[in-house]
Formats: structure tokens, C-alpha cells, sequence
């Protein structure tokens, strides 16, 4: 069961200041067939009613405070705050976090914080959503708006799906076994999206040991989950790409690595989305077995009913 956190809005509940909601379709119909939402709304939270008044930031990006409208008499940043240590455990059990675009409450980035002139930047983060970066840093969080980007929503879903079998191994207790297993069957993943992350996270996995493995482990997830945070660009696709045809030099025709080598070119130069060259690289795999490329995270990052990569150019 993955838990995934929410804005409740999105799923359609009536929580929005106007008693509106933005639901979003791709959260309910898509997405929650493989994960268990965990529904959270901190200003419905902390007992604001709806309708409402609407909540503003004002103040600084730096330090904003939450607001009604003009009236800063009623501030509500503590209690925003609080909201998310009340709720600390929930947030502990979670691998990742779809909060609402743009919201005072909720919003990750480019949030309106007006100054004391009325004039605004959109430079601020939501004060919920701040802390629950703060109380769990290595968590995914994308916001729903976001998820309409293909390269965003693959870079988000496989995060949680990683995160997600990390926090397994973590209550089953770690070892350097066990970490570098993890490590091998998502590095080529890892490389399509950072390659200064994979360089520098190879040697420091070699390197764990029984005496250092809480304070390497916990660097570890730390830079593997900001390293796929950066998208997945063609040219480091390419490179993964290239890297799989080398299992399959000595077991293929002379014409299949012909056709290999070009579907691979033909999708570096922008002609082909990256499901051809992958759909190929899997079939030949299916006839010429290797154990390393099998438990490859890179051909089968998160279940084929998301066909997410279809639209992944």
C-alpha cells in the first residue's frame, strides 16, 4: 500500500474558500488505482469554515505570514504550521505529496506574497506545505498543476515508487547488502535523470558498512531523491539506452543491432519518443535474458497500466 498525501480539493471535496473544490482527474482515475491517498486540508484543519474568507501571504517570501484579505490582525501561521506537526505521524507513512498549485496553504512554489505596499511576487511557498517539507525533506511533493508536464509526472511517480520501496527496506532494516542491491536495480534510472548524482552516489554506497550505515544511508536517500528530481533528459536516456544495446552485442544479428542502433539515433535526434527505443530493448530482452538488466528500475519504473512513458517524449 503506498501512501500517497493530498490537498483534498483535489479529490473533489467542497474545502476551497469559494466552497468549491479542483478536482483533479488524473489524481482519482489514474494515480489512485496504485496509490492510497491520504486526504489533508489545513485550513478546513485548524477550523476554518467554508466558505471563507480568502487567505493571503504577506510579508516576505523569507518569512511570510498567513493572513485574512487586508486584516492582518487574524494571522494564521502558526496554526497552519502546527497543523502539519499534529499530523506528523500521517506524514511519516507517506512516500509522497500532490498539494494544491498556488495555495497560501499548500502551494510548493511560486505563491503569491503580497508586500506592504499590495504589490505581489510570486516567490513564497505555502505555510503548510513548507513544514512538511521541513518535517520530511526526502518526501516527493509535486503539485497538481505540475502533473500535466509528462517529464514532471514521470520524475514525481518515480520518486514515490523508489521512495516508497526505500521506506520498505528501512523497516525491514538496512544493511550494505541491502543497499547496494537497491542501488544497483535503480543506478541506470538514476542516470537518465542526474548524472553528477549517480557519480557521486557509486562510491559512497561502496563505502557503507555496519559502523556508518545511519549516517550513509541517510545521505544516501538524501541526494538520490533530489538527483531524480531533475527530469529525465533525452541525451541522458540516450546514454542509459546505449548502455542496455552493450547486453545484447553478442546475442543479436548483425541486422537487429543495425535496427537497435537506429531506433536509439533516431530517438536522440527527436524522431521517436522514447517508447520505441524501449519497447525494442524489451523484446529482445525477453529473448536473451541478463540478470543485472531484468532488475532494471529504468525498463519498468512503476506498473505498464500507467503508461505514463507513452507521452514521455
Amino acid at each position: 500500500m503506498i501512501r500517497v498525501g493530498i490537498s483534498h480539493c483535489l479529490l473533489g471535496a467542497p474545502v476551497r474558500f469559494d466552497g468549491g473544490h479542483k478536482h483533479s482527474r488524473f489524481c482519482t482515475e489514474s494515480l489512485a488505482q496504485f496509490f492510497t491517498f491520504e486526504p489533508l486540508c489545513p485550513e478546513v484543519g485548524i477550523g476554518m469554515g467554508t466558505p471563507r474568507r480568502t487567505l493571503r501571504l504577506v510579508g516576505s517570501a523569507e518569512n511570510p505570514r498567513a493572513v485574512f484579505g487586508h486584516d492582518e490582525s487574524q494571522d494564521f501561521t502558526d496554526e497552519l504550521a502546527s497543523y502539519a506537526d499534529i499530523n506528523a505521524d500521517r506524514l511519516a507513512n507517506m512516500a509522497g505529496y500532490i498539494f494544491c498549485k498556488g495555495s497560501p496553504s499548500c502551494g510548493i512554489e511560486r505563491v503569491k506574497v503580497y508586500n506592504s505596499k499590495g504589490h505581489a511576487q510570486r516567490d513564497g511557498v505555502g505555510i503548510f506545505a513548507a513544514k512538511v517539507k521541513q518535517l520530511q525533506p526526502n518526501l516527493p511533493v509535486e503539485e497538481d498543476g505540475r502533473l500535466n508536464d509528462p517529464l514532471l509526472r514521470d520524475s514525481f511517480i518515480k520518486r514515490v515508487f523508489i521512495y516508497h520501496e526505500w521506506k520498505q527496506l528501512v523497516e525491514q532494516g538496512l544493511t550494505p547488502a541491502l543497499i547496494q542491491k537497491f542501488h544497483a536495480r535503480h543506478k541506470l534510472s538514476l542516470l537518465s535523470h542526474c548524472q553528477k548524482t549517480y557519480r557521486f552516489l557509486g562510491p559512497l554506497v561502496a563505502k557503507i558498512n555496519a559502523k556508518n550505515i545511519e549516517a550513509e544511508s541517510s545521505r544516501y536517500i538524501e541526494h538520490l531523491m533530489n538527483g531524480f528530481k531533475k527530469v529525465a533528459t533525452r541525451k541522458n536516456n540516450t546514454n542509459v539506452l546505449m548502455h542496455l544495446q552493450g547486453y545484447l552485442k553478442h546475442n543479436l544479428s548483425s541486422q537487429d543491432r543495425q535496427e537497435l542502433a537506429q531506433v536509439i539515433l533516431e530517438y536522440r535526434q527527436g524522431v521517436l519518443p522514447l517508447m520505441s527505443p524501449l519497447t525494442l530493448l524489451k523484446h529482445h530482452f525477453a529473448h536473451h535474458k541478463d540478470p543485472y538488466v531484468e532488475q532494471q528500475s529504468f525498463l519498468h519504473p512503476y506498473p505498464k497500466e500507467l503508461a505514463i512513458r507513452v507521452v514521455v517524449q
